[in-house]
Formats: C-alpha cells, structure tokens, sequence
C-alpha cells in the first residue's frame, strides 16, 4: 500500500503554533516479512507468522529521524528560537510484540508491542522506550479502523535537549531557566486511522484514508517553559490522503 496527504501538526513537539505536515504510508509484505513505514519511520518484522495462525509474534529493526527545532524557520516563538536550533537525530533500534487475531470478531486483532530507539548521531544521545497497544478491525464492508493508545519513556539526555531551558539574557522576555531531572515518561497518546475502500477489494485498488492523534506531555516535560509558557502540552495531528493497494 503506497499513500500520500498531508495536514496539521505541531511546529515541534510542546509547541502551541501548527503548521502543514506532509503525510504518506508505505506498507505491505515481502517474502513474507511485513514493513511499515510512516513519516520518517520504519518497522520491519522479521518473524514469518504461519497464514493460519492465531496469534501474530513480532520482532524486527526499528530506524527513525527526529528533526524537532532542527530549522529556524519552524520555531515561531522568539523565546524558543533564543536557544537555537537542534540537531536532527538517527534513533536506530527494535520492537517485539504480539498480536491476536479474531480478537471480538474474525476480521479484528489486538496488538501489543514495545520498541526501544536510541540517538545514534549525537544529537539528545538517549533513548525512547514506547509501549503500545493497537485494535484493528474493519467497521463495516469497505472501512477499516485502526485505534492505538502508546506512551514514551525518554532519557534524561533527551529532555535535557527538548525540554531543558538555560538563562539567558535577551532583549525580549525570555523563558525562566529550567532543568530536566533524569528520564521520565514524557507523554502518552492516541491515534485513530480510517481506510475507505473506493474500490470492490479492500486488499487492490484506490482507497483514502485519514489520520488523527492526540498526545498529551506529562509531568516535569510539561512544566518545561517551552510548552508551559510558551507552548502546549497537548498535542493534535490530523492528516488525509488518497493511497493505492496491490
């Protein structure tokens, strides 16, 4: 399945100002392997599940970019551009998780899984640990919804370079200085994808879809100046698009 779209998100994550965000899916199944990726994100399973199967066993590479405050020109608020610009991070790890089909009903499945990234290029120098789970099921003969719920636990040199807020002297009112205390769960969310089928067969064909999340940043995250004073500690994104199966 190949798609693309676009919509609204965050400047940068904390951040009270929206911008358009360019949306795409790439998903599907090679030899047997499933991969998805989406945005700058891509999983790869790498356990072949027999098709009879009940249960789904995942386990695979994780490879993602992260380019939050990495241009000026997406930091609308003076007092964040005032601590300058990030460096994009390369955040290269792994998932496992497991999933039962014919979860309620034939067609739907529950999917748990965990994946662990770290910052390979030296830009936060940490980790993310993401617990989720998903629901998948169609909602009626030609619409698919897919609902997951996930949290992020960082380390402390993530929020150190996201969230972290020097004194500094300026000639506007600056934010007051601040201080990450260790790692810490930063935030969890929702997301809810839709796929209309145009077609008779839901697995070929054109199809549209669309996107939508909620994130809310939590605790000592979400005292940060950056997203109290000057941001948003819940987060919307809302993306649509037309994509293609085969």
């Amino acid at each position: 399945t190949l798609g693309i779209g676009g919509g609204i998100a965050p400047e940068y994550e904390g951040a009270s100002d929206y911008g358009f965000q360019p949306g795409g899916i790439i998903q599907g199944k090679v030899e047997g392997f499933d991969f998805q990726v989406r945005g700058p994100n891509i999983y790869v399973d790498l356990i072949r599940d027999a098709p009879d199967s009940k249960w789904n066993i995942i386990a695979g590479p994780v490879a993602q970019l992260r380019s939050d405050r990495s241009s000026r020109g997406d930091i609308k608020d003076p007092r964040v551009a005032l601590l300058g610009i990030r460096d994009t991070a390369v955040e290269l790890g792994g998932y496992i998780g497991i999933g039962k089909k014919g979860f309620l009903i034939p067609p739907a499945s529950l999917t748990f899984d965990l994946a662990f990234v770290h910052d390979v290029a030296g830009a936060h120098d940490s980790f993310i640990l993401t617990p989720g789970v998903a629901l998948a099921s169609p909602v009626s003969q030609r619409t698919f919804a897919r609902l997951g719920v996930s949290a992020d636990y960082v380390g402390g040199g993530y929020g150190r370079t996201y969230y972290d807020v020097p004194a500094i002297a300026a000639p506007i009112p600056a934010l007051n200085g601040y201080a990450i205390d260790g790692g810490g769960f930063k935030s969890i969310g929702t997301t809810l994808l839709l796929v209309h089928d145009l077609g008779g067969d839901n697995r070929s064909g054109w199809a549209l879809f669309g996107l939508g999340g909620y994130k809310r940043l939590l605790g000592q995250y979400a005292r940060s100046p950056i997203v109290r004073d000057a941001g948003d500690a819940d987060q919307f994104l809302a993306v649509a698009g037309i994509a293609y199966s085969f």
